[in-house]
């Protein structure tokens, strides 16, 4: 994960042109709702607590992550975690930090897009993003979940669609001083970022990079088919928080 990358809140009807995001706020709202309930958050008393605790979270992930090695040996029910594992997170840090990317960048691709075609979009991109994971890593037996690969679609979806909209980031090495980019710049220097550390990425437990490479490269695709020309600047506002977080079991 890397955390000195920073975006927040989209504030303003220039950001948001003062329609809603139901899609956008749904999703949010699912994958909070899971995370509560299950055993990452350590909330639920019925999961226990201490290695009563760490051995359901392990049982969870592999019920309903993505375990790449077994992905294609006929498993029941293998087939559909690509899909399960987008609403499932390992950590309040994983959570908060994909919950908040997907706020900033999903409201405008979702009124861009429409709500079906969001919608679709959404669990299509990040069921592709994992599955090609898995098939990068088809002897893994590490548990993949997560939504950053479908994050990553939305942020390349909104790179097509408004590369001129201004992305305000507080940056730790210019001493958290707000400063700002078109998003032209900011989304292809995170995609950077995530291409050089998926060629330092390890075999072991950590973040799956690569999802997010395909997720961004599927979500840009899509957008420059689907679409016409990007549309004028906007503006979006940020303020330090993670970035999307990988998919790997902690």
């Amino acid at each position: 994960m890397i955390r000195k990358w920073s975006a927040s809140i989209v504030r303003g009807g220039a950001a948001i042109r003062g329609s809603s995001a139901p899609v956008t706020y749904a999703l949010i709202a699912l994958c909070c709702a899971v995370f509560l309930a299950g055993p990452g958050s350590g909330l639920n008393p019925a999961y226990g607590s201490g290695d009563e605790l760490l051995a359901a979270q392990r049982a969870y992930f592999r019920r309903w992550g993505v375990i790449p090695a077994e992905l294609f040996d006929g498993s029941g029910g293998s087939p559909l975690t690509p899909a399960t594992a987008l609403f499932v997170h390992g950590s309040w840090v994983h959570l908060l930090g994909n919950m908040l990317f997907l706020y900033v960048f999903g409201a405008m691709t979702e009124e861009r897009m429409g709500r079906v075609q969001f919608t679709l979009f959404y669990v299509g991109c990040g069921y592709l993003a994992l599955l090609g994971y898995a098939v990068a890593n088809a002897h893994s037996e590490q548990s993949l979940v997560g939504a950053s690969g479908a994050i990553s679609a939305v942020l390349g979806a909104f790179l097509y669609l408004f590369p001129r909209a201004r992305v305000t980031s507080l940056l730790p090495f210019l001493f958290f001083l707000p400063v700002r980019f078109p998003a032209w710049i900011v989304l292809p220097f995170w995609a950077a970022l995530q291409w050089l550390a998926a060629g330092r990425a390890s075999a072991g437990p950590g973040v799956a990079y690569l999802a997010h490479l395909i997720g961004f490269g599927l979500g840009f695709g899509y957008a420059s088919v689907r679409y016409g020309r990007p549309t004028g600047p906007t503006r979006v506002k940020a303020a330090p928080a993670p970035a999307p977080e990988g998919e790997n079991q902690p």
